[in-house]
């Protein structure tokens, strides 16, 4: 044993499974239930309040949490320190079990607290639809082993992500962080991803993966997003349950080391209607015995104090001893083990209940090496994440993802553009960005070419700041009095129309007037005019349909993929610039 080590599980040279059942053995019913909850944790001084109603770290640290949830971060460095001060907190309490920090996405564009995080100080990178279009695994590959430099160097161990659910709902508000539409190429990139940040196997080198949101979340009825009760069912009107499977099979075969279920409830199906972290009939019977998975089982975020559907009716108890029943490991964003324990001292759970979640949360801890490794290099933050290197590869992923849909039969908006001598319109594109490439100019009556950056419409949702109001949802159509305003443009000069897609807009009122179109999945600036005057190539191929009308949208089935009528473009449409 080392000369350092008290205890067997502190001794490096035991297997994981010997140390694991020592320290599980130390363990009391407090520190137990400590281990199966992952709240938000609190950047900043440990006394602080918590995040949306959460308590101070000093608190969640009393209650033997250690593991963590975080959200923005202004530089690596800060974090880094704030990560090294946390774990020595931890390390002091007795037993000394470190904590594991863990993060939903941050390396694209979308800034969304309830799903993912703009990049800031990581390097930027087109959302998981861009790779899509690109459709490389390899690509994909580089990618996350990016995030997982990254994330190691300032100790997130557990990604919150990839999102795997198949983007068959045309309108659900969470196709962005999805790899499209298609099971198999969503399979292939959710491999290539796992293997970026795991590995071949889980290890200190390793950031864990949390796949989401089993058993897929795209099916929603009517689009709408079950982080609200309005959108709350999940429907399988084409019978088409098991296509969602897909890719979680495929990263389960990579071993993927967790899962997340998602909050929605499948509605007229062979299962119980209520939320699939309360679903035995999903999480042991399908995900545990069919699909034969024992990694970590985490639930969404508050679906015992806040998104608990189908199980309304129960108290927060209830719902906890419902959760545990169907098979989960840990309670994402819940800070209430006490419950936990009360239920342990009162005979309603079985501490060896509790066993068998905390050595699967125990053993994660020692195969990332977190006991023998806590600590941070708080100098090499900086110089680790969002590297020249890394940000450049970012912005070039950025400019191949562009998919060229229409491209004029000649003119100043054939693409690419020639460079040098254009009077150009821009909209949602600087001067800066433009560089020496053209000039600028302020109207379209001025310009040889017009050059329109548009976003995917949507229907805002809530209040203006509340978390509803970040989630595009609803209708697919521009806005008519948008669509003749641009098309007066299109009537004035030749104009090319890029269109950011976080979900598969209806085009068909620009496509018909604008010279050339393309569409983006997550581009700065920089990457657009890279590929609008022919310095990088748009490599994309539409990861998804796009439909023609709301109408076909309204009419198609929520759970098959590519079942709107006579769409626009079709999956896999992509034009190449000749030469």
């Amino acid at each position: 044993m080392s000369t350092e080590a008290r205890f067997p599980y502190q001794d490096p040279t035991l297997s994981v499974d010997q140390r694991v059942e020592d320290l599980l053995s130390r363990l009391p019913v407090e520190d137990k239930a400590g281990l199966m909850f992952q709240p938000l944790g609190t950047l900043g001084a440990p006394e602080e309040p918590g995040l949306f109603g959460t308590p101070s770290m000093a608190t969640l640290l009393e209650r033997r949490i250690n593991h963590y949830n975080i959200l923005w971060a202004t530089d690596a460095r800060s974090l880094a320190v704030w990560h090294n001060a946390l774990q020595r907190a931890a390390l002091e309490r007795p037993l000394g079990i470190p904590v594991t920090i863990s993060s939903d996405p941050r390396h694209s564009f979308t800034d969304n607290p309830a799903t993912a995080l703009l990049a800031g100080p990581f390097s930027q990178w087109p959302e998981p639809l861009g790779f899509a279009a690109v459709g490389s695994p390899e690509l994909v590959r580089r990618w996350a082993d990016t995030v997982r430099r990254e994330y190691l160097a300032v100790g997130i161990r557990v990604a919150l992500h990839p999102q795997i659910d198949l983007a068959t709902e045309p309108r659900w508000a969470r196709i962005s962080t999805t790899f499209g539409e298609d099971a198999d190429l969503t399979s292939k990139l959710a491999v290539a991803y796992v293997r970026g940040l795991q590995g071949e196997e889980l290890g200190p080198e390793s950031v864990s993966v949390m796949a989401k949101h089993f058993p897929g979340g795209g099916a929603q009825l009517n689009g709408e997003d079950p982080h609200f009760e309005y959108g709350r069912e999940q429907v399988y009107p084409g019978d088409n349950f098991d296509y969602h499977l897909e890719p979680f099979k495929a990263v389960i075969e990579a071993g993927v080391a967790q899962m997340m279920p998602y909050y929605g409830m499948p509605v007229g199906t062979e299962h119980e209607e209520v939320g699939f972290g309360f679903n035995q009939g999903i999480i042991t019977g399908l995900l545990r015995e069919r699909l034969g998975y024992d990694g970590i089982v985490c639930t969404d975020w508050a679906i015992l104090a806040h998104k608990y559907w189908g199980v309304e009716e129960l108290t927060y108890e209830e719902r906890m001893l419902k959760s545990l029943d169907a098979g989960v490991d840990q309670f994402g964003g819940e800070f209430r083990p006490e419950v936990l324990v009360g239920l342990v001292k009162a005979g309603k759970v079985a501490e060896q209940r509790l066993d068998t979640s905390v050595r699967r949360l125990l053993r994660e801890k020692f195969r990332l090496g977190l006991f023998d490794r806590p600590y941070l290099d708080e100098d090499a933050a900086d110089l680790l994440v969002g590297t020249a290197e890394a940000r450049a590869e970012g912005l070039a992923a950025q400019a191949a993802a562009h998919t060229l849909l229409v491209n004029a039969d000649s003119g100043p908006a054939r693409l690419p553009l020639a460079a040098g001598g254009l009077r150009v319109y821009a909209e949602g594109l600087s001067a800066d960005a433009l560089g020496g490439r053209a000039e600028l100019v302020a109207t379209p009556q001025e310009a040889d070419v017009a050059v329109l950056r548009l976003a995917a419409p949507f229907e805002p949702r809530g209040e203006e700041g509340t978390l509803e109001s970040f989630f595009h949802a609803g209708s697919l159509d521009f806005p008519e009095e948008e669509i003749e305003r641009v098309r007066r443009i299109c009537a004035t000069v030749p104009t090319v129309v890029d269109v950011y897609l976080d979900r598969p807009a209806i085009l068909t009122g620009l496509a018909g007037h604008a010279a050339s179109l393309t569409v983006n999945f997550g581009a700065a600036q920089e990457a657009f005019a890279k590929v609008l005057f022919g310095e990088e190539r748009p490599q994309g191929s539409l990861p998804f349909d796009l439909p023609s009308s709301m109408a076909a949208v309204e009419a198609s089935r929520s759970d098959v993929p590519f079942d709107t009528a006579d769409p626009l473009f079709r999956f896999g449409y992509g034009l190449r610039y000749e030469g």
